[in-house]
């Protein structure tokens, strides 16, 4: 995939709030062109943010995104991918686990759409969990809905929320599904089901069209939860089950 407008708009706001320290990665090597259908949007979306920059100056030659990062303050970015002829700075499999070297590396690490093709996801979200260091920021912007043939994966925001607030214990700054198109329909913000103890209702609320799961965490110095993770509502279902169950009497074993 690449940065389009709409994700240019969420990185430029990000770049308001958050300059990583070290160095940055880029999952698969994301173009960036700009969309003449949103011209107005990308020089828009620069002004909100107080940022004296014009949209061609942020565009390299050969079509690829490194310029737009450095430019925007989110470091010189590496880049990560399985194929050669793109000419990543690092090549990895992400089915695969990365090496230890890689280990705490980035302050900084950008998914575009690069996991939704990845038949391994939760091996490759525990390598961006390794690769970042504490305190460094992983944001994931990848299919919701209305991909269907794009990748192998469509992604819940449940996903977010198990995996990386109660597996990894990071904290989760955004959760958001976002339209393709900018300005098509207002994002839609995704709370913690293990907090409000209900799932999402999204019936008549997801606008048609293609739709990102776009999430922002932040890696701190805990480590990631050994087993698997469970689905939270289903988990919170269960542990009040079981604490209305009534014991069995008589049915102990007495030492």
């Amino acid at each position: 995939m690449g940065v389009d407008c709409t994700l240019f708009q969420q990185l430029v706001e990000l770049s308001t709030r958050f300059q990583p320290e070290g160095r940055s990665l880029m999952l698969g090597r994301q173009s960036f062109r700009i969309e003449r259908q949103f011209a107005r949007r990308y020089d828009a979306a620069l002004r909100r943010a107080g940022l004296e920059k014009r949209r061609f100056g942020l565009v390299q030659d050969d079509g690829f995104s490194e310029k737009l990062f450095a430019e925007l303050g989110l470091g010189e970015i590496e880049t990560m991918d399985y194929a050669s002829f793109e000419g990543p700075s690092i090549e990895q499999d992400l089915n695969q686990p990365v090496p230890e070297s890689l280990y705490n590396q980035f302050g900084f690490i950008f998914d575009g759409g690069t996991i939704e093709h990845v038949f391994n996801v939760p091996q490759a979200l525990e390598n961006v969990f390794h690769m970042l260091k504490p305190g460094g920021r992983f944001v994931s912007a990848n299919g919701m809905n209305g991909w269907v043939g794009h990748g192998m994966y469509q992604f819940s925001p449940e996903l977010v929320w198990t995996f990386w607030k109660r597996k990894c214990h990071a904290n989760v700054h955004m959760c958001a599904g976002i339209h393709k198109i900018p300005g098509r329909a207002d994002p839609l913000n995704f709370p913690d089901a293990a907090e409000t103890g209900r799932r999402l209702k999204l019936k008549g609320k997801i606008p048609t069209g293609r739709m990102y799961l776009y999430y922002e965490v932040e890696k701190t110095d805990e480590t990631l939860s050994s087993g698997s993770v469970l689905q939270s509502d289903y988990e919170r279902f269960w542990d009040t089950a079981a604490q209305d169950t009534p014991k069995a009497e008589g049915k102990g074993v007495s030492i």
